[in-house]
C-alpha cells in the first residue's frame, strides 16, 4: 500500500496509536514494580519508543517533561556508543551521566534494543529517579559534580541477558539504600522487556518487518501540525524574565522568544552565570522544560514526538545557569529548570490577546530527608537515632488562568503526584503530623490562583534527622497576570520557632518538628471582577479568610458566609 492510500494511511494512525498504549504500558509497568516512592506513587519517571536513528516516536503519558523531553535527546548517545549493528537479544544499556541524560546523577536511563528476525528495528527507554546515588545525595550543597554521587557512563546494563555483576556490585557499595536502588534498576529494565514485547506482537499483527515508514509518517505529521500552530501566531520577538531565590544570592533568567514562519527559536542570552552550589542546569535540561513550556501553550494536542519537538531551537550561554559545564554541581538542577516554563509563559503571554497562566510554584517543594547515627548525633534525645534516606514529593500552588482559578498543591509543570503520608511513613520513620492546604496562599484575582499547602513532620519517637531543604520562591512570590495579585511566598522553618535556610542540609533537633509553608500560585484579572458569591465561597472552603475576602477582594463576608451585598457595594464603589 501506497502512503497516499487511505487504507494505509488509517492502518499508520491505529499503530501510532498502539505505541502509546506499548508506552503507556511500560510506565504502569515501572509504578507497579518500582521499590521507591519517586516511581511508584509520584510517577517520576518517563517511558518512550525510539527508531532506529534515536528519534523518538511516542511517549507515555504518565511522567514528567524534564524526563521525557531529556530522554528525547538522550537514546542517540546510547546508538552513537553502542551501534545497533552491534548490539545483541538480550542487551540493555545503562546511564545516569547529568550531560547526556536528564541532567543529574539520581535519575538512571536504561536502553534497550527491540529485535525483529535477528535485527534491531527500535529502542525502548525508561529515565527515573532513584532514592539515592552516592556522594552528598540529593541535595544543593555540592561545589562539583563529583561530590554529588556515583556517575555511570554509557555501560552495558545486561550482555545477553547475563547481569553486569561488577557494576551492580560498584552501585551497592556506593548508594546508601541499596536494595532499593537495585531493585529499581531491575525494574527499569523489566519495564523495557514488557514494551519491546508488545511492540513486536504489534508488528507481528501488522505484518511488518520495521518502523522506518511508520517512523516518517508520525514525525512528518507531528512536524507539520506543529508548524501549522506556530504560523497561526503572531511573528516577533518576546523577551521576559524572572528574578528567583538561588542558592546564596538572586538568579535571573531571562528569555527572548522569537517566532517565526518555520520556527519558534528561545534565547537565554542575558541569564546569571553558573552558581558555586548544586542549582545549575545542563543544556540538556533546559531543551527539556524550554520545550514543554512553550509547547504546552502553542501546541498541546500534538502528540510529543521528534517531528513536534523538530521547529522548537533554543540557545544558552555556555556558563550561564542553564548551560552549565562539567563538573559544575546539578544535583538540585529542578530548582532551576522548572522555573523556565513561567519564564517562557511570560512572553506567551503578550502574544495572545486572551493572555496565559499566571506565574505558579512551579520549583517542586521535594522532601529530602536522612538520618543515621553518623548523621544526626543530639546530646537531648536518649535512644537509638534510625538510618534511613528518604524523599516525600510535595508540590504548591499553580497560577490562575484566563478562564478558570489555578490548582491547589499541583505539580506543575512537573507532572509528578503528590506522595501519600501513608506511603512515605510505611518505609521510613517519620510522622506527618499535618498536611493541608495554606489559606490566603493563592494570589487575588478574577481567577484565584492555586493554593500552596502547609506540612509539619517530625521523627518517631522524637527523633532527630536532617532535612536536605532544596525549596524555591521563599524570597520571590509567583507574580500575577492583567491585574491578579501575587501568590504567598513559602516558608521554612522550625515547630519550636525560627526560620530555616531554604536551601541546603540542616538538622531539625530531637523532638522538634520541620514546618513547610508552600507558595501560593498568582492570580489573574483585577479582584474586583470576581463575583462577591464565590469570593464568599472560598471562605467558606476555607481557600481564603474574611480579612482577605475585605481587604483584595472588596467584599463584606458576614460570620455565616454571606455577603453583605450593602457593605460590599460600597466598598467596592470607593475603590
Amino acid at each position: 500500500m501506497t502512503a497516499t492510500n487511505p487504507l494505509a494511511q488509517i492502518h499508520q494512525h491505529v499503530m501510532w496509536n498502539r505505541l502509546i498504549a506499548v508506552v503507556e504500558e511500560q510506565a504502569q509497568t515501572l509504578m507497579r514494580t518500582a521499590f521507591s516512592t519517586s516511581v511508584r506513587e509520584a510517577g517520576d519517571l518517563a517511558a518512550a519508543v525510539f527508531d532506529q536513528r534515536g528519534r523518538m516516536l511516542a511517549q507515555a503519558v504518565t511522567g514528567t517533561p524534564g524526563h521525557i523531553n531529556a530522554l528525547a535527546s538522550c537514546v542517540v548517545h546510547f546508538i552513537e556508543a553502542h551501534p545497533l549493528e552491534t548490539m545483541k537479544p538480550g542487551d540493555v544499556f545503562v546511564t545516569n551521566d547529568p550531560w547526556l541524560a536528564s541532567g543529574h546523577q539520581h535519575d538512571i536511563t536504561v536502553a534497550t534494543p527491540v529485535f525483529r528476525n535477528g535485527a534491531a528495528v527500535a529502542m525502548v527507554a525508561n529515565t527515573c529517579h532513584v532514592v539515592d546515588i552516592g556522594g552528598r545525595g540529593f541535595t544543593p550543597d555540592g561545589r562539583q559534580v563529583y561530590e554529588e554521587g556515583l556517575n555511570i557512563p554509557i555501560l552495558r546494563l545486561f550482555s545477553e541477558g547475563v547481569a553486569n555483576e561488577t557494576l551492580f556490585e560498584i552501585i551497592r557499595m556506593n548508594v546508601r539504600e541499596s536494595k532499593q536502588v537495585v531493585g529499581d534498576i531491575y525494574s527499569f529494565t523489566a519495564a523495557n522487556d514488557i514494551a519491546a514485547t508488545r511492540l513486536i506482537s504489534m508488528m507481528d499483527e501488522f505484518e511488518i518487518d520495521d518502523l522506518e515508514a511508520l517512523s516518517d509518517f508520525i514525525i512528518d505529521s507531528s512536524r507539520k501540525a506543529t508548524l501549522d500552530r506556530i504560523n497561526e501566531l503572531p511573528h516577533g520577538t518576546y523577551e521576559n524574565e524572572l528574578t528567583m531565590d538561588g542558592y546564596d544570592s538572586p538568579v535571573t533568567l531571562k528569555a527572548a522568544v522569537t517566532v517565526s514562519k518555520d520556527n519558534i527559536h528561545i534565547d537565554y542570552d542575558g541569564t546569571s552565570p553558573a552558581s558555586s552550589h548544586g542549582i545549575n542546569v545542563v543544556l540538556n535540561y533546559t531543551k527539556a522544560y524550554t520545550t514543554y513550556g512553550i509547547k504546552v501553550a502553542v501546541a498541546p494536542e500534538i502528540p510529543n514526538n521528534y517531528g513536534s519537538i523538530e521547529p522548537f531551537t533554543f540557545a544558552a550561554p555556555e556558563g550561564c545557569i542553564l548551560n552549565a559545564p562539567r563538573p559544575f554541581a546539578v544535583a538540585a538542577r529542578h530548582i532551576i529548570g522548572h522555573l523556565l516554563p513561567d519564564t517562557i509563559l511570560g512572553c506567551v503571554d503578550q502574544m495572545l490577546d486572551t493572555g496565559i497562566q499566571a506565574e505558579g510554584s512551579s520549583s517542586l517543594w521535594n522532601i529530602q530527608l536522612r538520618s543515621g547515627p553518623s548523621v544526626s548525633t543530639n546530646s537531648d534525645f536518649e535512644g537509638e537515632i534510625p538510618a534511613f534516606e528518604m524523599m516525600h514529593f510535595n508540590s504548591g500552588g499553580a497560577g490562575a488562568r484566563p478562564s478558570k482559578d489555578g490548582l491547589s498543591a499541583t505539580g506543575f509543570p512537573s507532572g509528578v503526584k503528590g506522595v501519600p503520608v501513608e506511603a512515605t511513613e510505611s518505609i521510613a520513620p517519620i510522622i506527618f503530623w499535618r498536611k493541608e492546604l495554606r489559606s490566603d496562599s493563592g494570589g487575588a484575582g478574577l481567577h484565584r490562583g492555586g493554593l500552596g499547602q502547609s506540612m509539619e513532620l517530625g521523627g518517631d519517637g522524637g527523633a532527630p534527622f536532617d532535612v536536605l531543604a532544596m525549596f524555591e520562591r521563599v524570597n520571590n512570590a509567583p507574580r500575577g497576570r492583567h491585574g491578579g495579585l501575587n501568590g504567598s511566598t513559602g516558608e521554612v522553618e522550625l515547630a519550636g520557632g525560627g526560620p530555616m535556610r531554604p536551601k541546603g542540609q540542616q538538622s531539625i533537633p530531637a523532638h522538634d518538628r520541620l514546618v513547610l509553608n508552600m507558595p501560593g500560585g498568582g492570580g489573574f484579572g483585577s479582584p474586583f471582577d470576581r463575583s462577591a458569591e464565590l469570593v464568599a465561597s472560598d471562605v467558606a472552603d476555607g481557600y481564603i479568610t474574611a480579612d482577605s475576602a475585605r481587604d483584595e477582594y472588596g467584599v463584606i463576608v458576614g460570620s455565616d458566609c454571606s455577603v453583605d451585598q450593602q457593605a460590599t457595594d460600597k466598598l467596592r464603589g470607593a475603590r
